[in-house]
């Protein structure tokens, strides 16, 4: 890290030094990393500090190592820094404080609350219906929070697997029911009534957990408009099997739209109605997505491909 941002989280914070405690994670296809930063003689002991850097060498694990990929992911940073400096703080759901955002040439400097500092430390391969139920809370409260609101600098289709930005992994799907039905799936909804500001990549692995269950959520660079089933749908993938998904599929919708209307000032039957209609619809536009970037992958399974069946034969 350079001096510049150094002074930066010094001033930021109020620290008098800091130090690297660990690198969280490095960022996909080698566009920086996520690094823990201890400091000194601060209010509190640590941040999570995002440091971007371009690649001049683009290095992505499944080989998509082209010009769509590398500006899809330059405007996710781009969308991460306007949440974070203009969307974040309408939040009703826990997520991360933003400190500071500088940007110096091809670099961008996010510094962020430690929320295992502040009290979710925990991190879950697998839940129980419990900790399922608080995720679904979580992504309730965040739609909420931006129904009817304008993605303004943001993704206007929110996800990041969403059609049009993935041409090449359509191009080479070798179902062609699902490449026709593909741009009919996304009209119906992008097109959709009701809408919010969907995550964009609700996983599993995005949500941070406190020793009394309580969630927090974290990584913002697919943040858009859209039907809040997207993010309903694509984190019940990242956590239960296929018999799971389907044995709990109307206890999950139920959860979420109880938590859904408590949060709202005054119920919305008719988004209800629309949303609950549209789960199955977000399930087969991921499946499509999948089905194109990673064929081998194990969320490709009977639930998902009959899901998917179903939708296109009602389209």
């Amino acid at each position: 890290m350079n001096e510049y941002f150094r002074s930066i989280i010094l001033q930021k914070t109020g620290a008098s030094s800091l130090f690297e405690k660990e690198i969280i994670q490095e960022l996909w296809s080698g566009y920086g990393k996520i690094m823990r930063v201890g400091l000194e003689n601060a209010s509190v002991e640590s941040v999570v500090i995002k440091h971007v850097q371009l690649p001049i060498y683009k290095n992505h694990p499944r080989g998509w190592n082209t010009d769509i990929s590398h500006q899809r992911k330059v405007k996710s940073y781009k969308v991460e820094t306007t949440w974070y400096d203009t969307y974040s703080k309408n939040s009703a759901a826990r997520l991360p404080q933003c400190l500071a955002i500088e940007t110096q040439d091809d670099e961008v400097l996010m510094v962020l609350e430690d929320l295992d500092e502040a009290g979710y430390p925990l991190r879950k391969s697998a839940v129980t219906w419990e900790e399922i139920a608080e995720c679904l809370a979580w992504l309730a409260q965040f739609h909420t929070s931006y129904l009817g609101k304008n993605p303004v600098g943001l993704w206007e289709v929110g996800t990041y697997w969403h059609l049009e930005t993935r041409p090449q992994e359509l191009a080479v799907l070798d179902d062609q029911k699902v490449i026709e039905a593909a741009p009919v799936i996304d009209e119906k909804l992008n097109t959709c009534e009701y809408k919010t500001f969907v995550h964009g990549d609700a996983k599993l692995a995005n949500f941070c957990f406190a020793k009394d269950g309580q969630v927090g959520g974290v990584d913002y660079q697919y943040v858009g408009g859209g039907c809040g089933m997207k993010d309903v749908a694509y984190f019940i993938g990242s956590c239960l099997n296929e018999s799971e998904c389907e044995r709990l599929e109307a206890q999950i919708l139920d959860t979420y739209f109880e938590r859904l209307q408590s949060e709202m000032k005054v119920r919305n039957e008719a988004l209800e109605r629309e949303w609950r209609s549209l789960y199955r619809v977000a399930w087969a536009d991921f499946h499509r997505f999948l089905k194109g970037w990673s064929p081998g992958h194990w969320k490709i399974n009977s639930y998902s491909e009959r899901i998917t069946a179903e939708v296109i034969n009602s389209l």
